[in-house]
């Protein structure tokens, strides 16, 4: 009956090792997909979540943008960009509003929430009047309506974020193959 308990815990132990082999082939290939979207549409975030309201009704609260930041395309008056600012750590959705092209071809371009009152010159660095080309993430090509709601909630109540995590992990860990 010793034979019979070593098999059991042999067993046990390979199961584990798989399930962990498992969850490891998981998030490299989600992390290989995110890299493959990167390379594809030239951003470094594909993907972003819309945060406030300020571009309502265009886009709202919670809405998932799909990026592409592809440095040929110009940057024209009435499209909307992602960008970010020195010194914040969060990336701004706002609409392109003025556009000042030189005979280089260097662009300067200013940016305002469909639902601000003001430019978005207050939000700049200080001392920051335009926006140039390396301060775009991206522009949006298409977005899903509320699906970044999960992220809000999971940002806005980190111990729902890790209850979540816990439940995914042990799911995948404890998962018996049928």
């Amino acid at each position: 009956s010793l034979d019979f308990l070593d098999d059991v815990r042999r067993m046990n132990k390979r199961q584990l090792y798989y399930q962990v082999l498992n969850f490891a082939m998981i998030v490299s290939s989600a992390l290989m997909i995110w890299k493959g979207l990167i390379v594809v549409t030239g951003s470094e975030s594909p993907i972003v979540v819309v945060l406030s309201g300020s571009m309502e009704p265009a886009f709202h609260r919670g809405d998932l943008l799909f990026l592409t930041n592809f440095h040929d395309d110009p940057i024209r008056a009435g499209e909307i960009v992602v960008f970010k600012v020195e010194g914040r750590d969060i990336p701004i959705v706002h609409r392109v509003i003025k556009v000042h092209e030189k005979g280089n071809g260097n662009i300067k371009f200013l940016t305002k929430g469909d639902n601000n009152e003001v430019d978005d010159r207050g939000l700049y660095k200080e001392g920051q009047n335009w926006l140039e080309k390396k301060d775009v993430v991206g522009r949006a090509r298409g977005f899903l309506p509320y699906v970044g709601m999960v992220t809000i909630i999971m940002n806005d109540y980190p111990k729902f974020k890790y209850a979540l995590l816990a439940v995914m992990g042990a799911y995948v860990l404890l998962k018996r193959e049928s």
